[in-house]
């Protein structure tokens, strides 16, 4: 009776808390007020070496009419600076945290030693500096920074602590790939958020937030709600960075339009392919080329987050999801594209971008395996439903809740292993760190489908996925790296590891 009576509370609150953020939508965030798609500036480090961060408290308006919100960024009030790097640098950062509370900062992407790594065993405390070398040495690629301190992650995530971290090699003229920072290149950071009444940032977590993860009722575009941004008529490139909590977007354009993917993750693909659909899991970056020669707008859409429930509670409260995202989740609209008079640089598309990538290894020192597990001690494992301290349910993999003080797996530099991710409740985007991998099965149980071609460091695990590790850089047990979900609010519930390397 218990549960039920838990169940059906919780269903409740998920349907006032939707049909409530639908009439806040409305109070602040006018059609006919739309904002300029901001472009975060550019921190071009090629020549210095250096990367000067300073974690701050600030107050950032996410419309024109909206009251100002408490928010943390990276050396501005919201989101933080395009970083870019050259291959082959060593990259001196200094990490200043002038906020109020300990801060990590982890550049996800960056295939770094452990030591570096920015793990949430390496907490800044408040006024203190954190200085790592970080060497760059892989292929070109986006990958971007973000708070990581357990388990305050998700909160400070969502209150703003991410940037963005391009890495080049000098070559893009010869793939004839437009690079011109905020005009034919555009960096794009896909976040939902909910609101106020004033659209003021709202983050108070319910049950079923916690349960599915933190989902907003707004998209939101490098801090603007559903921005304008005006492009040139040519080939334009769009580096796109899911930094949601939770949200998986299912992008497409209004007029069907499709976009050419040219690369992922950890790097380029050897050709562009056309998609009209393409879906963007918690942590996982594309990046695209689209053609506006044609002169005509056009509006950027993602469907329905269909993150999928199973059985008993968890399958109920994702029909609920489900139910009220049907009215709010609909096509949502991201951002809209304006080519203008001006003519671009790139007139054609590219006829290829990089290297073969070749076939996935097939000879592994070992194989593991991974079980993303929700409710530890809780249903559907038996016992109560509430976490530690009673803050909400405790997660974990292979059966055990993240613990600072336990290395879970110890890996040899060095070598490539098997690993094998399940989860039989939802999807869940699981992300390795100071790696890359190739991505040998997933849901579709034969080849991967579009999105896990190339070299990736974050897959989204839809019931199964096998992936092939690198393990290149060394980890000690003081300074281990991870592997957890990129559900912001179940990492911070423990659905977490950490392994050393040597």
């Amino acid at each position: 009776m218990d549960r039920r009576l838990f169940l059906k509370s919780s269903l409740a609150a998920a349907t006032t808390t939707a049909f409530g953020a639908t009439a806040t939508k409305v109070a602040w965030a006018r059609p006919n007020a739309r904002p300029t798609l901001p472009m975060p500036g550019l921190l071009d480090l090629t020549q210095t070496g250096r990367l000067d961060l300073v974690a701050q408290q600030g107050r950032h308006r996410f419309g024109q009419d909206s009251a100002p919100s408490s928010t943390f960024g990276y050396n501005q009030a919201y989101l933080g600076p395009i970083v870019r790097a050259n291959q082959g640098q060593e990259i001196a950062a200094r990490i200043l945290n002038d906020l109020r509370e300990p801060l990590a900062t982890h550049w996800h992407g960056l295939i770094v030693p452990g030591e570096v790594d920015g793990g949430p065993h390496q907490a800044i405390n408040p006024g203190e500096v954190w200085e790592p070398i970080l060497p760059i040495d892989q292929p070109p690629s986006t990958a971007w920074f973000h708070a990581h301190t357990h388990p305050h992650t998700a909160r400070q995530v969502y209150s703003g602590l991410a940037g963005v971290f391009q890495i080049s090699d000098g070559r893009d003229d010869e793939r004839g790939l437009p690079h011109e920072h905020g005009v034919d290149d555009l960096t794009l950071v896909l976040q939902d958020r909910r609101f106020d009444e004033a659209g003021r940032l709202s983050y108070r977590l319910g049950m079923f937030d916690r349960m599915q993860g933190f989902r907003g009722d707004q998209i939101v575009v490098n801090g603007a709600p559903n921005p304008r941004s005006s492009v040139p008529r040519s080939i334009v490139r769009l580096r796109l960075l899911n930094g949601s909590n939770a949200r998986i977007y299912h992008l497409r354009f209004d007029d069907g339009r499709p976009m050419h993917v040219i690369a992922s993750d950890s790097g380029y693909w050897s050709d562009a392919v056309p998609t009209n659909e393409l879906r963007l899991a918690p942590g996982e970056r594309f990046e695209v080329l689209v053609d506006f020669s044609d002169g005509r707008d056009v509006s950027l859409l993602t469907g329905p987050d269909q993150n999928r429930g199973g059985p008993g509670m968890m399958g109920m409260m994702s029909n609920m999801r489900s139910f009220t995202t049907g009215f709010l989740d609909d096509d949502l609209p991201i951002l809209s594209f304006h080519p203008g008079g001006r003519k671009g640089a790139i007139d054609r598309m590219p006829e290829k971008i990089d290297d073969d990538l070749g076939q996935p290894p097939t000879n592994f020192a070992r194989k593991r395996r991974f079980s993303l597990d929700m409710m530890l001690g809780g249903m559907p494992m038996g016992g109560g439903m509430m976490g530690r301290g009673g803050a909400g349910p405790t997660m974990g993999i292979n059966g055990r809740a993240f613990d600072m003080q336990h290395i879970n797996e110890q890996v040899s530099l060095g070598t490539t292993e098997h690993w094998v991710i399940e989860s039989d409740m939802m999807m869940h985007p699981f992300h390795i760190h100071g790696v890359r991998f190739r991505v040998l099965a997933d849901e579709t149980g034969q080849a991967p489908r579009l999105e896990n071609r190339g070299y990736k460091d974050t897959v989204l695990v839809d019931g199964r996925a096998e992936v092939a590790v690198e393990f290149t850089q060394p980890a000690a047990r003081e300074t281990p790296l991870m592997y957890h979900c990129h559900i912001l609010e179940h990492e911070d519930a423990g659905m977490m590891g950490h392994f050393s390397v040597s």
